[in-house]
């Protein structure tokens, strides 16, 4: 599949506008980010992408960043050796969970050991969200759970929730590069008790779920939450993230309509990660 990526150079470059802008650029659309040194390289399937999603007064007049780009159209590729050159480093999480690559020959010894073929697909643990997810895993009991994995990415949720001894794991996606890649990855890590699905919130009809994990986008989060709900059996929890600390409250406010209570939140570098039990008689 061919890709376009777009190249930002930050007027004012600090960490805080490197995420805001990836967030936005996520609302946008856009798949896939790569930090470099001086620059957010952001991926796009071509058949998605017009000059215009750039125009929008919340790229182009926000008050906590500015940004110049360049956009190039990226054929397939192996996404591997992509990452490797932009220096995908094995990461310990709470030491007690380890993700890395084939290619890496040292990394820290750690409980779960999460091997990650790493192409256009989210979810090499580097992200705040990815991380914040699994420190939340693992701290649950997730034996003989039936889990859906909501936004699969590189499958890492679903290897995780398969290693803590889940039942079967549903994963979906809507994007064919993650439902590519989690299969792939649930190989690499000889896990077979992983169903991939290609598509999205409409997939979920009268299926039932221990645990939901999402980590999606907020404005997803907020329009399917009440699909997740229905698949959500009782005593069953629900944990999202892909959204800002400032955004908790909407979030929390959209999960109590749905009969649904904040558990605990935890927060990195202003992201948030979210635990919801469903409530009692609803």
């Amino acid at each position: 599949m061919e890709y376009t990526k777009i190249t930002c150079k930050l007027g004012n470059d600090h960490e805080l506008a490197r995420e805001l802008l990836m967030a936005e650029l996520g609302n946008a659309g856009f798949e896939s980010f790569v930090e470099t040194d001086d620059a957010i390289e952001a991926y796009i399937r071509s058949a998605d992408f017009t000059p215009e999603l750039l125009t929008a007064d919340n790229l182009q007049r926000n008050e906590f960043f500015s940004f110049q780009y360049t956009a190039e159209v990226i054929a397939d590729q192996n996404w591997n050796e992509v990452w490797e050159q932009n220096y995908f480093e094995p990461l310990l999480i709470e030491d007690q969970c380890t993700i890395r690559a084939p290619f890496h020959d040292s990394y820290p010894a750690a409980k779960f050991e999460i091997i990650i073929f790493p192409r256009m697909a989210f979810g090499t643990g580097n992200h705040e969200t990815t991380h914040l997810m699994i420190k939340t895993m693992l701290e649950q009991n997730l034996e003989g759970k039936n889990i859906l994995d909501m936004g699969c990415g590189s499958g890492i949720l679903s290897i995780l929730s398969s290693m803590k001894g889940a039942g079967e794991i549903t994963a979906i996606d809507i994007d064919e590069w993650s439902t590519n890649n989690t299969l792939e990855n649930a190989a690499l890590n000889n896990i077979s008790n992983i169903l991939v699905r290609s598509g999205d919130a409409d997939l979920l009809t009268d299926q039932q779920f221990e645990v939901v994990l999402a980590n999606i986008q907020r404005n997803i989060l907020l329009h399917d939450m009440h699909a997740y709900r229905k698949v959500l059996k009782p005593g069953g929890i629900l944990i999202m993230s892909g959204f800002y600390m400032t955004d908790l409250d909407a979030i929390v406010v959209k999960a109590n309509s749905l009969g649904l209570r904040l558990e605990r939140s935890y927060e990195r570098s202003d992201w948030c990660a979210a635990c919801f039990s469903v409530i009692h008689g609803k």
